[in-house]
């Protein structure tokens, strides 16, 4: 009977120790690297009606961010500011408007301007699920070379583009 007294602590430091491997094994963003060194997965989506298109191949030759984000998503509203301010300081971004439509994206654009340098919708997620993306905004900082460099999940803010998303996108040249 004493043994029974014991389980609790026995599930207890398991359970610390399997949060301790996770922690250990993700960045800052909480996003596995997976797919940091790697080159960013190709795709052929639609444009966004009314704004260019692209493909990651396509884009070699400079660094960008290429941002995850939807019309739908309260988070991506928060993080929009933001990748205005970086596309006026010159910096490329291009977007995946994923699970959204034209309608509702170009809404979203007017209302809060638009950062991006292409647009492309993935409604159903055929190119987020390549990139691992679970959620959004999420954003990767891509090398002139076409190798992802940093991933970020959630939205991004001054602090964090100063930290991580410029250092790497200097990099990236």
């Amino acid at each position: 009977m004493n043994w029974l007294r014991l389980v609790p602590v026995i599930v207890l430091f398991g359970l610390a120790g399997v949060l301790a491997l996770t922690l250990l094994t993700r960045s800052d963003s909480g996003q596995t690297d997976r797919l940091i060194g790697e080159r960013v997965p190709d795709f052929e989506l639609d444009a966004l009606d009314g704004h260019p298109g692209f493909t990651p191949s396509g884009l070699t030759g400079q660094p960008y961010l290429l941002n995850v984000w939807g019309s739908w998503c309260p988070p991506c509203e928060v993080e929009h500011p933001v990748l205005v301010d970086l596309a006026q300081a010159g910096v490329p971004i291009y977007g995946i408007a994923w699970r959204d439509s034209d309608d509702n994206a170009n809404a979203f654009l007017a209302r809060m301007g638009n950062p991006f340098s292409g647009i492309v919708l993935d409604p159903f997620g055929a190119a987020v699920i390549e990139l691992g993306v679970t959620g959004a905004p999420e954003t990767f900082v891509v090398g002139a070379d076409g190798v992802i460099r940093a991933r970020w999940a959630g939205p991004l803010t001054d602090d964090v583009v100063r930290r991580a998303i410029l250092p790497a996108f200097e990099d990236g040249r």
